[in-house]
């Protein structure tokens, strides 16, 4: 059913027609009535690619993601899951593309295949290729995390190194004084993963002031590799009563190497850190952490992006999110060695 017919049945214009659906005419209350019960009894849904080409948009957003052959982290699968809903609400369409290693040339199809309206980045490092090649494709987009030179581009993220600082004084205020900090895998931050490189400043920067001992050690991003790297971790440095991580993928395994090691949480053994609220909540006993809001984020990305695209000389919006540390039952008073 075309808008041709539903105009013979409403007795109007096909234009009229067109006003009604698009919203960017105004017509009579009367009007309106007529062509929205016709559309209601025909069932009509406009045809999303002559729509796109009237409209020169695609009403769909490209959500640009890590490589395939990389196992999401829960945070990032709240993040795909917060932007597609957010779209759907919007009435538009989501993308997927990896990018980095083998999927390059996916990511520039996107860019130059007019394919979608916007981009919305995730995993961003401190120098960022992608972000250049945007910038000079000129297309709308959203990042989340941001470069070092992100002044003029728009993006959301979290205070990383403000958080894992907040964790590291909450411990200290308990006693502790040899902290470690576990940080996301080697490989990604010999990349400059950027929360990687803030977090650990922020550790760095308290446990100076706060007179600590800290050590920091990279960790693969999985059960296996945070058991391995703790198991490491008690062998050279037994002095360590506590941990602050950003690594959310290898809480099981710090958990189960801490039992292996006879270490009971919190008694004598505390972990703090940032993570999603599920993987703090299923840490036993449950992780006092920075609740990441993952799916207010992707929601507020998809939000920036469409008022990026609607006001292109607007300046840019930076968003920056620092939530209180939520304590639970896997922090305590240092122990006694």
């Amino acid at each position: 059913m075309n808008i041709g017919e539903i105009a013979k049945r409403a007795g109007v214009a096909r234009s009229t027609v067109s006003y009604v659906i698009s919203g960017k005419r105004t017509v009579s209350d009367e009007i309106r009535r007529r062509v929205l019960a016709v559309i209601e009894e025909l069932d009509y849904r406009p045809n999303a690619a002559a729509r796109a080409l009237k409209e020169g948009r695609t009403r769909t957003l490209g959500l640009v993601i890590p490589p395939a052959s990389q196992r999401l982290t829960d945070m990032q699968l709240g993040f795909v899951a917060s932007v597609v809903e957010a779209a759907a609400h919007a009435d538009l369409d989501v993308l997927l593309s990896p990018s980095g290693g083998d999927h390059e040339r996916s990511f520039e199809r996107v860019i130059t295949g007019r394919r979608v309206d916007g981009v919305i980045l995730m995993e961003i490092r401190l120098e960022d290729d992608r972000v250049t090649r945007l910038r000079q494709a000129g297309l709308p987009f959203v990042t989340i995390g941001h470069t070092a030179d992100a002044g003029d581009v728009w993006w959301i993220d979290v205070d990383y190194a403000t958080l894992i600082a907040r964790c590291v004084h909450h411990l200290a205020d308990l006693g502790h004084r040899h902290l470690a900090f576990v940080n996301r895998s080697a490989e990604l931050v010999a990349a400059g993963y950027g929360p990687g490189h803030r977090a650990l400043a922020g550790f760095g920067a308290a446990v100076a002031e706060r007179g600590l001992t800290g050590v920091d050690i990279c960790c693969p991003d999985e059960a296996a590799g945070g058991e391995a790297c703790v198991e490491r971790l008690l062998d050279a440095h037994a002095d360590v009563t506590g941990i602050v991580t950003i690594n959310e993928a290898a809480l099981p395994g710090i958990q189960r190497a801490l039992q292996h090691a006879g270490l009971a949480v919190p008694r004598d053994f505390s972990i703090a850190g940032v993570a999603g609220r599920h993987w703090a909540e299923d840490f036993r006993p449950p992780l006092t952490a920075a609740d990441v809001p993952a799916l207010e984020m992707g929601d507020q990305a998809v939000r920036l992006l469409l008022e990026r695209i609607a006001t292109p000389e607007a300046p840019p919006r930076h968003v920056l999110h620092a939530p209180p540390i939520s304590l639970r039952a896997s922090t305590g008073p240092a122990p006694f060695r």
